[in-house]
């Protein structure tokens, strides 16, 4: 569309705008610059959702990932007992099926001995009178004694002493236990069973140590075999699985141990709702939207297509034989419509119960041809950093996205030095378009003056005009 004006008012000293003139012109010549500015948006919101995208399928890897691991969810063991109060137990994937009875005659215990009350108090010294040293003779675990040195002034009372056998690396706890009766050193080994034994094998103090306590081994019967054991975590009674002794009973403790399939059962949905996250954010891409009369963003992109068509594929493998459990379907893992996944619990939960080695040999096996197997080699071809369909097009896009802004910046560059000589060269003809008046004002009064007539022979010399125009 062109510019026009209006003669009458560039004649009557108003001038024009010429910041609205030149932002006229330059709209003229800036459609290209919007054009790139759609397909800059556009390509920005293509980034976005392939982002989105790589993110949910980077989760589905790490979820196909746990059910393809040999000791991982599929394979892991569970130990189950019938009274927790007495013991509680985890197994490795390394752990054999099957039922155990485990009494627990007595736990492991540290090693005590402790004073009577001291009636000199715990700052008092501890040496008889005009003693000039001391010894206390300590026995840790049935080792050789181990001589404590007392000496005046130094570590000759109950909280000096304390703090000095905290310091010498002994392999016991001491402390001052001061209650109603007074107070009393207390000597704890850091070790149960027989290595954290205590016993005083000599003394020239005022102190007087009562008989050594604990310092006893956890004594349990498994399947009717005696076990002994230092500590109450015994890891050696039943391969791959380890007991953790919290009481004792004459009554026996049942463990179950078999294929933990809770673990299993949270790893299949874990992989469903990364699964359907994947799909659910591609068809959103295809579906069409009647209020905005489009398609998401990736509508058309073709390689979208194909990471669409793999998962697609992957989710209808099949292998024969297996007991029955050939597909997901056959484990309760149902195809919708839409290409989305439905988990029916009480059927996977059934068949983890009825044939769970059946189970783990749909998903993954050592010949590395289960459904997570595959699976898994696709989707680590799916997600590679470089040749990934969507990492392949996130590149594209961006570079895309760097030629047009660096085409937008040359162009906004090229449109503001433009802008610059137009509003000077449009500035210089408005500064005479409102001058022009009083150039008229001149002239007219110039003219008025020509040709008056001679009077008396006397002639009138003409004016001169000292306005330019």
């Amino acid at each position: 569309m062109g510019i026009s004006f209006n003669p009458s008012s560039l004649l009557n000293g108003q001038g024009i705008d010429v910041s609205s003139l030149v932002s006229q012109i330059l709209s003229n010549s800036s459609g290209q610059l919007t054009e790139w500015q759609s397909e800059q948006t556009t390509l920005q919101g293509q980034a976005s959702d392939l982002t989105v995208l790589n993110t949910a399928l980077t989760n589905l890897a790490t979820a196909v990932t746990a059910l393809a691991d040999p000791l991982g969810a599929l394979t892991a063991q569970s130990a189950t007992s019938s009274n927790t109060g007495v013991l509680n137990a985890t197994a490795s994937t390394s752990a054999v099926a099957g039922n155990h009875a485990i009494v627990v005659t007595n736990l492991a215990s540290a090693g005590t001995v402790y004073t009577s009350e001291f009636t000199g108090g715990a700052n008092s010294s501890i040496l008889p009178l005009n003693a000039t040293g001391g010894e206390i003779d300590l026995q840790v675990g049935g080792g050789t004694p181990v001589p404590i040195t007392i000496t005046p002034g130094s570590n000759d009372t109950l909280t000096k002493l304390a703090s000095y056998i905290n310091g010498q690396n002994l392999g016991v706890n001491a402390s001052v236990i001061t209650d109603a009766n007074g107070s009393r050193l207390a000597l704890v080994s850091q070790s149960t069973g027989t290595p954290g034994a205590l016993a005083i094998t000599g003394n020239n103090t005022n102190l007087s140590f009562n008989s050594p306590t604990g310092g006893l081994n956890a004594a349990i019967t498994l399947d009717g075999i005696p076990y002994s054991s230092t500590t109450n975590t015994i890891t050696g009674a039943i391969p791959g699985v380890t007991l953790d002794l919290v009481g004792s009973s004459s009554n026996p403790v049942q463990l179950s141990v078999g294929p933990d399939a809770a673990q299993a059962t949270t790893a299949i949905n874990n992989f469903v709702s990364a699964y359907n996250q994947v799909i659910g954010d591609i068809n959103q891409e295809f579906t069409f939207n009647t209020s905005t009369n489009s398609q998401g963003p990736l509508a058309g992109d073709s390689l979208v297509g194909q990471v669409q068509s793999s998962l697609l594929n992957d989710a209808a493998f099949s292998i024969p034989g297996n007991g029955g459990d050939v597909n997901l379907a056959s484990l309760g893992i149902n195809t919708n419509n839409d290409g989305t996944l439905t988990v029916d619990s009480s059927q996977l939960s059934s068949a983890l119960a009825s044939n769970p080695a059946a189970v783990t040999n749909f998903f993954q096996n050592t010949a590395l041809t289960g459904f997570a197997n595959t699976f898994n080699t696709d989707l680590t071809n799916l997600t590679d950093p470089v040749q990934g369909p969507l990492n392949v097009d996130l590149a594209q896009n961006q570079a895309e996205q760097k030629d047009l802004s660096t085409n937008i910046t040359n162009f906004q560059t090229q449109l503001t030095a433009q802008q610059k000589a137009l509003t000077a060269q449009y500035d210089a003809v408005n500064a005479s378009l409102q001058a022009y008046p009083l150039i008229l004002q001149q002239m007219t009064e110039v003219l008025a003056t020509l040709g008056t007539s001679s009077s008396g022979g006397t002639s009138t010399s003409s004016p001169i005009l000292t306005s330019g125009l």
